[in-house]
């Protein structure tokens, strides 16, 4: 299972420019990137030191410098790899869902790539059915529950909103 903890996707006629871009843009921010292999085109595995926090930092980054970001498009941090299956799914989601408290808004964010067991809809309602917490907002969620599917794999994070960065809607 890979152990990548971060998640960046990129134009993929750009590849080696978003290799650059996200190496360029971590230096900035104090840190560097670990690069698995690409496996699926579009989709950088990276491993940096504390990813939640340097998503964070690459946001900010991004209001201040936008013209720094071509063509890379989303950082999302990963906590935990699991099958994409859904029993597996479910039981990491259980657990990271413990993170949301009673009072919390939360969502869940899926993507799927390289991945057609099941679709989006279905996936979702199974996947958030494990979860016991009652105020779901999709439009100003404090929790997000963010899996990302890569063919037989699935990356999950709960993450606050600013621990995920997407850049396009940011350069709105």
């Amino acid at each position: 299972m890979a152990n990548a903890n971060l998640l960046v996707t990129y134009d993929p006629s750009h590849a080696g420019r978003a290799k650059a871009e996200l190496q360029a843009v971590l230096k900035e921010i104090g840190r560097k990137a670990k690069l698995a292999k690409p496996k699926i085109e579009g989709v950088m595995e990276a491993t940096v030191a504390k990813p939640k926090e340097a998503v964070a930092k690459l946001g900010q980054l991004c209001r201040k410098k936008p013209n720094l970001f071509e063509v890379t498009f989303h950082y999302t941090p990963i906590e935990k790899w699991a099958k994409s299956d859904i029993k597996p799914m479910q039981k990491t989601i259980r657990g990271l869902a413990k993170g949301i408290s009673q009072k919390d808004k939360w969502k869940m964010d899926l993507n799927k790539r390289s991945y057609d067991k099941y679709d989006s809809v279905q996936l979702i309602r199974q996947l958030t059915e494990v979860i016991d917490r009652p105020n779901v907002d999709l439009e100003a969620p404090q929790k997000i529950l963010r899996v990302e599917i890569l063919g037989n794999r699935a990356g999950i994070s709960l993450l606050k909103p600013e621990e995920a960065l997407d850049v396009p809607k940011l350069k709105g």
